[in-house]
């Protein structure tokens, strides 16, 4: 007999570290942002955001990047800032700020090892990571060249 296990054992679902409130306004605020993504789909990607955030600001001194889609969920975070700075201290114990890479910065190993890390932090951190939705490291035109957390505290 096989089981199947929908989140590895002793993981949390990221999903549940958000209010349910807070949860349906960033999924409609991702949803009417990219309408080609579906709510369900937007609940994982807001819960994935949560577990981006939650291991950014426990991994001072390194830089972490969300996906491609995982950034969609960051930023209609970011958008609802009562709701952000809350969610961060709870967290967090802090803000964890949204730093912009300037054009001419490179991420050592490129994207993909960027990535890598990330995924790294986020299960180091204890959170399911939904594998689906880190394909891709995010290319934030409107960032420069990339969105990444803020390494230094303050």
């Amino acid at each position: 007999m096989t089981i199947a296990l929908e989140h590895p054992v002793d993981t949390i679902d990221p999903v549940t570290l958000v209010d349910r409130e807070v949860m349906s306004r960033l999924v409609r605020r991702v949803t009417t942002d990219h309408p080609e993504i579906s709510a369900e789909t937007a609940h994982r990607i807001v819960g994935q955001a949560a577990a981006f955030v939650a291991a950014s600001g426990r991994q001072s001194g390194q830089v972490l990047v969300p996906s491609e889609l995982v950034d969609h969920g960051w930023h209609a975070f970011i958008l609802h800032t009562v709701d952000y700075a809350a969610f961060c201290q709870r967290v967090v114990g802090r803000f964890v700020h949204h730093v912009p890479t300037d054009e001419d910065e490179q991420m050592l190993g490129g994207a993909a090892a960027a990535r890598e890390q990330t995924v790294a932090a986020i299960q180091d951190a204890g959170y399911t990571v939904d594998a689906d939705l880190w394909r891709s490291a995010a290319d934030c035109n409107q960032c420069h060249a990339g969105c990444h957390d803020s390494p230094k505290d303050g």
